[in-house]
């Protein structure tokens, strides 16, 4: 049934790679253990190696590979934040391609990528079949007989959380994708040719389904970068405030409103920045993060690593600022990165307030590794170099790769969701309690309450809340999925980027469209919600 070669990213603690040889259904599962390393497989596209490949192939057999959800190259970073507002085109020194084109919200050219997704051609369209592996493995413990009711069921429900966040994740990259979701249609024929869109409203309840089972099914308890139900929650929260089942989300919030998680506030003013170094992992804040280990390389062997320093770097960064090297520079222990791949736009930067601390996280200029040490500036903007430098994952030391933790849910996101499902709930700008989570957030940040225009009237409520979150959460991996709840995607790209957005969502590659007519199926390549037409 299954030949798996279970290379598992390790992670701090007990969550440790498990190194299987070939394994078949005669002698596989069939002890708990056993049933919990199969669940364990689901985390392969959310670990983060250079790639990986589980059992994809291409029409000729030959094996293709897929990018993790959390590589910067063709993970979320690269699908939800460079494509939208907060990053300027990658004008200078890029590698040409799909690299230019989707920093430039540019879908074109996305009907010819193939099934492996590479660095210029991020296609993730071949994790429908993650998603139907996932749906047989839960087929698979749903007959378990040899563990408890409770293993099963918390089993159960990390497995279904893992196959909603393969779905989630499509369907904010391609809208609805043909999926398998019913154990007993795994390896039907019919339904596997079966290749057409789902409607909306059926996508989302099918990751509802998903998370609900899990939110209320998993545990708490485990070792660092295992998934939670507290991660589940957040998971549904933030799914039901995207389709508009506010008082879902405020039942998450309630949920995970237990006193386990805080602001992390140590420090001071310098707080939200160190959050996010390696000394602070795992700190009051963190609901959920990808662990990432010093001996990471990108290899499955060597467990998750973070590269994103040499994605947002330029080239010719200097270590020291002077020529005798004594003035080291952010850089020091790195250098220059390979490409600066993703940046912050100048547009973007000035939307941050005044005594804003969050954006001391970018740096508006750098020290050019050359004989005079030139310092480029705003100024070189389009010319040297494309926008402003991310420091939120800061290089802190001497190794091929940071072991920065990779945010996945945090407190904050969770106050600013709350009080945004609020006022959508009752369209006006939210008091009370909801209004003071958005407090305590800017209150970290140096800032006071919302005044003015942010509580004069609903909409700008809405306007200024979707600004505090692109501050908040930079670069975290989830800004074109706002953009596009607050049907702002192509208005805030013709603002910041100075592109207009082409497309809602990634058009289907060619391929998928070609093989579902062969099936005598119609899979209609493009997708974009209802409002999209208003957004300008």
């Amino acid at each position: 049934m299954i030949a798996i070669a279970l290379l598992l990213s390790g992670c701090e603690n007990d969550f440790d790679p498990q190194i299987y040889g070939k394994l078949f259904s005669s002698n596989f599962p069939q002890t708990e253990a056993d049933y919990e390393s199969y669940v364990m497989t689901l985390y392969i596209p959310f670990s983060n190696t250079w790639s990986y490949n589980v059992g994809h192939q291409n029409i000729s057999g030959q094996n293709v590979n897929q990018h993790t959800m959390y590589i910067p190259e063709g993970g979320f970073m690269r699908m939800f934040d460079s494509t939208a507002d907060i990053c300027y085109p990658w004008v200078v020194g890029n590698w040409g391609g799909g690299w230019l084109q989707l920093s430039q919200a540019n879908y074109a050219n996305c009907i010819l990528y193939g099934r492996s997704s590479s660095g210029g051609s991020p296609s993730h369209y071949e994790k429908i079949r993650d998603v139907t592996r996932a749906t047989e493995i839960i087929g698979t413990l749903e007959k378990a007989t040899v563990i408890s009711a409770d293993k099963q069921k918390q089993f159960i429900g990390e497995a279904r959380l893992l196959r909603g966040l393969l779905m989630y994740n499509l369907l904010h990259i391609y809208g609805p994708v043909p999926v398998i979701t019913d154990p007993a249609l795994v390896g039907d024929e019919t339904a596997e040719q079966n290749l057409v869109r789902p409607s909306l409203d059926e996508m989302v309840k099918l990751i509802y389904d998903d998370f609900d089972y899990a939110q209320q099914n998993m545990a708490n308890s485990g070792p660092k970068g295992r998934y939670t139900a507290d991660y589940a929650k957040f998971c549904l929260m933030r799914h039901c405030l995207n389709e508009g089942n506010y008082d879902k989300a405020i039942e998450m919030y309630n949920g995970l409103n237990t006193g386990r998680y805080s602001l992390y506030t140590a420090g001071g003013s310098s707080a939200y920045a160190d959050q996010f170094k390696q000394g602070h992992k795992f700190n009051s804040e963190v609901i959920e993060a990808l662990s990432v280990s010093v001996s990471g390389d990108g290899t499955v062997k060597k467990g998750d690593f973070n590269p994103i320093s040499f994605y947002v770097v330029p080239a010719n960064a200097a270590r020291y600022a002077d020529v005798a090297n004594t003035i080291p520079t952010p850089f020091a222990l790195q250098g220059g990165g390979w490409e600066q791949c993703f940046n912050v736009s100048p547009l973007f930067y000035d939307t941050y307030e005044p005594g804003d601390v969050r954006r001391e996280v970018i740096l508006t200029s750098y020290v050019q590794n050359n004989a005079d040490r030139r310092v480029n500036t705003r100024e070189d903007i389009g010319v040297r170099w494309s926008g402003f430098i991310i420091n939120k994952y800061p290089i802190e030391i001497n190794n091929a790769f940071q072991a920065t933790d990779v945010p996945l849910a945090r407190w904050a996101d969770v106050l600013l969701m709350y009080a945004e499902a609020v006022a959508r709930k009752s369209h006006a700008v939210p008091t009370g309690d909801a209004m003071e989570a958005i407090t305590a957030v800017r209150a970290r940040a140096g800032l006071p309450a919302f005044s003015g225009a942010a509580t004069a009237s609903y909409d700008g409520f809405m306007d200024a809340l979707l600004a505090e979150r692109g501050h908040e959460l930079l670069y975290e991996g989830g800004r074109k999925i706002d953009l596009i709840r607050f049907n702002k995607y192509r208005h805030n790209c013709k603002l910041y980027k100075g592109t207009t957005a082409t497309h809602q969502y990634m058009p289907l590659p060619n391929f998928a469209v070609q093989q579902a007519e062969t099936y005598g199926k119609t899979l209609i390549q493009e997708f974009a919600r209802a409002g999209w037409d208003q957004d300008n």
